[in-house]
Parts: C-alpha cells; sequence; structure tokens
C-alpha cells in the first residue's frame, strides 16, 4: 500500500513556465508546485472544473486554446499527484486522478484530456526509468513541467503499426525520424514522450519499442496544430513532425519491456479515458436539467406551468441521472481495481483490473453519447439553437468515445465471462 501523505506547500509555479524553470546546482528543476494530498485534489480541481465550465462554450465555439487553463493545472499541483514519494511527489493511487480527470472533464473535457498523456507518461517513466531518469524528469514534473504525446501515427495498418524510428549516430545518440498524428498535449508540453523503434545497423525498422523524450523546441521538432475534429476541438491533438532530432542515450526509455509481464499501463491510461466520458455524460445531464428548470417551455399536454414539473421530463432525466451514476460507479470501482493490482500485481490481478476498466470503458462511451443526445429531447427545441452551443456535449463525446473500440471491451468481457480467457497483454486495455 502507498503511504499516507502529509500536506507539503512549495512556492507556485509561475505561469507559462517553458522558459526556464529555477535549476539546482546539479541541473535538476527545483520543486514549484504545491504537493497535495488526495482531499486538496479533489478540492482543487473542483474548484478549477467551475471556472472551465463558465468559458467552456466560448472555448468551443472559437476554438481558442486553453494555454492560460493549461498553465494553471501546471500550477495547481494537480499534474504531479501521481510522483512517486521517493522524488518527492505525493504518489497519490490512481482512484485519485481518475476522480480528478472526471471533475475536470465535467468542466471542459477538451482542457482535461490535454494532461492525458501527461498522466500516462509519468506512470511510464516510473516503471522503466533509470533512477537517474526518474531522478531528472519527476523534478521536471515538480517544477510545473508538463509531459505531451507522440505515440499514434496517421496512415498506418492500425493503431499499434509503428514506424517512427531512432537509428544509432554513435557516442550514445540516436537521431529520431517521424511523423504523428492525434498528439494530445504536445502543443502544451515542454517534453515530448515520442513512440519509437530503436532499431540497429542490422535490423533497420524492426528495433524494439522504445519512448525517446525529446524537449518541445529541439531542433528538428515541429508541432502543427491541425487538429479539426468536430469536437474535442481545443485539444490541439494535432501533428508532430521529427526530422533527424538528435537523441541522447539518457532521454530513451524502454516501452516494449512494459508488456513483457503483468501489468496495469493499459489499464491506468484507460481508466483516465473512461474519466473523460463519464465527466461528458455529468455535464450534459446537469446543463439539461439547468435548461429545463430556467428556459423550456411545457408541452401544453403535460397540463403544467413548469417543464421542470412535467412528467415526461422528470422521468428521462430520472433515467438519464441512473446511468450516470453507474457510470460513476463503475469508475469509482476500476480505479480501485488498478490500485489493488498494483499492490499485489499478478496476471490475475492485472486481468482483473483490465476488465473492470474495460466495463467502464465500454459504459461510458455508450452512456455520454445517449446522454449528450437525449439533452435535446427534454430540453425542447430552443436547446438546438446553435448560439447555444449545447451541442459540444454530444460532439465531445462523439469525439473522444472514438479514441478506441468500445466493442472490442465487450468482447474481451465476454470471453473472460464465458471461459475465463485473460485479456490480451497491451496498452489499450
Amino acid at each position: 500500500m502507498k503511504p499516507p501523505h502529509d500536506v507539503l506547500l512549495l512556492r507556485s509555479a509561475p505561469p507559462n513556465n517553458a522558459a526556464g524553470t529555477p535549476e539546482s546546482s546539479d541541473g535538476r528543476a527545483e520543486r514549484t508546485v504545491p504537493i497535495l494530498t488526495a482531499d486538496e485534489a479533489v478540492a482543487v480541481a473542483t474548484e478549477i472544473a467551475a471556472d472551465l465550465a463558465a468559458t467552456s462554450a466560448e472555448r468551443d465555439r472559437d476554438r481558442i486554446l486553453p494555454g492560460r487553463e493549461v498553465d494553471r493545472l501546471s500550477a495547481s499541483g494537480l499534474l504531479a499527484i501521481t510522483v512517486p514519494g521517493e522524488h518527492g511527489g505525493a504518489d497519490l493511487p490512481t482512484e485519485v486522478p481518475v476522480e480528478v480527470f472526471r471533475i475536470l472533464a465535467s468542466g471542459d473535457p477538451s482542457v482535461a484530456q490535454v494532461p492525458h498523456s501527461h498522466f500516462v507518461y509519468v506512470n511510464a517513466m516510473r516503471h522503466q526509468g533509470t533512477p537517474e531518469q526518474q531522478r531528472f524528469f519527476f523534478g521536471e514534473v515538480l517544477a510545473g513541467k508538463r509531459f505531451g504525446n507522440a505515440q499514434s501515427e496517421v496512415g498506418t495498418r492500425h493503431v499499434r503499426d509503428i514506424r517512427t524510428s531512432l537509428t544509432p549516430a554513435g557516442q550514445g545518440r540516436w537521431i529520431l525520424n517521424g511523423t504523428k498524428g492525434y498528439s494530445t498535449g504536445a502543443l502544451f508540453a515542454h517534453w515530448i514522450p515520442v513512440l519509437a523503434h530503436r532499431d540497429t545497423l542490422a535490423a533497420p525498422g524492426a528495433g524494439p519499442l522504445h519512448v525517446a523524450w525529446v524537449e518541445r523546441h529541439a531542433e528538428g521538432v515541429t508541432v502543427t496544430d491541425d487538429w479539426n475534429g468536430m469536437g474535442q476541438r481545443t485539444t490541439a491533438s494535432g501533428t508532430v513532425d521529427l526530422v533527424d532530432v538528435v537523441v541522447d542515450d539518457t532521454r530513451i526509455t524502454p516501452y516494449h519491456l512494459t508488456f513483457e509481464g503483468p501489468q496495469t499501463y493499459g489499464a491506468f491510461a484507460q481508466v483516465l479515458h473512461a474519466a473523460l466520458d463519464v465527466g461528458i455524460a455529468r455535464a450534459a445531464l446537469t446543463e439539461a436539467a439547468e435548461f429545463v428548470r430556467t428556459t423550456s417551455r411545457p408541452y401544453p399536454d403535460a397540463g403544467v406551468d413548469r417543464a421542470a414539473d412535467d412528467p415526461l421530463v422528470v422521468q428521462a432525466l430520472g433515467r438519464m441521472e441512473v446511468d450516470v451514476r453507474a457510470a460513476e460507479a463503475l469508475l469509482r470501482e476500476a480505479g480501485r481495481a488498478v490500485d489493488a493490482a498494483d499492490d499485489d500485481l499478478t496476471a490475475a490481478t492485472a486481468a482483473t483490473a483490465s476488465m473492470a476498466v474495460a466495463a467502464v470503458r465500454a459504459h461510458s462511451a455508450q452512456v455520454a453519447v445517449d446522454v449528450s443526445s437525449r439533452l435535446f429531447e427534454v430540453a425542447g427545441t430552443r436547446s438546438a439553437l446553435d448560439s447555444l452551443n449545447l451541442n459540444r456535449h454530444w460532439r465531445n463525446a462523439r469525439t473522444h468515445t472514438l479514441h478506441d473500440p468500445a466493442a472490442w471491451k465487450v468482447q474481451h468481457l465476454g470471453r473472460y465471462v464465458v471461459d475465463g480467457t485473460p485479456p490480451p497483454n497491451h496498452g489499450q486495455l
């Protein structure tokens, strides 16, 4: 079990810390963010989410990228809550960032998705970094630095078909080349973890997968804001081009080793995605209920003065509440299952965690899309006015739930139930 943590408040990080975080004499970035307890993390997320909700419609409508909002997340200490205790972090269990993501997504799921890969790669560094790498990169996180993402590629055979490569250049250096798409977080990052094959001269393009940690503004790195999805519009999930980027041995960590035994790496990443869907569903239901209370007109056949008293509307909202509560309960269960597996990691506990996460991913994907669509059914014709931008909830849900197919979650659950077949040991489950 992870130990309890005391509150340790450190000086606040300045906004836009990319230009020059203070460093100690040994080159490590000094801590500049508060170390939060679980209760503090939830309270801070709740406060930030309320502010995000007040301006989310405007950001979505005008596609205003959330640079200021992401800086606030860094300065708050939320992005450092999973740094291991031996490196000065809070080391909070998975169920805490899961709740933080759910809360933030209820305010603005685009802003909430930006640090998803940050948390995933903090986790990757925990499992595969050398002590020296961990010391440096966890120090960066405690200084308010952010990790991005350059993992998926566009135009390959499937999501796990990676063409980006690291080729040896001698003297402990490698040359990184490739193009990445769907690079959520990269535009706002200080460091971009890049998934690539680490090749040898004898086997070009066939080396094992590694993560190259490159600075956002390193020579040869170009991040293009060309994301034009119908939903999650301000995640800046665009393209990262890598042309002859020089990477030192000390900035490369193995990726393939993660899946050579039981692991919760995939379940951790997936449960955070589920939290985003659940947050979207809760936001859609909250806004639907508010619209019914304040704006909708009753249908004459209901014989009531307020739409909020129409029994059909009340029934529909009640059913939506049941679905959202079920998703929230499954989310909590999944977060705790990941923590339980981390405390006693075996093939069986890892499979249990993956199945719990698969269940909430399958359910939350359906609920987020259904509730954000039924919003208009209960709120009535006025709610369809484009000026209100209530359709952003459905667009966000429909876009984010396409991240990976929910149907395959159900398939793996079915095989597990029928004959105990364990889930595949990869990063999507």
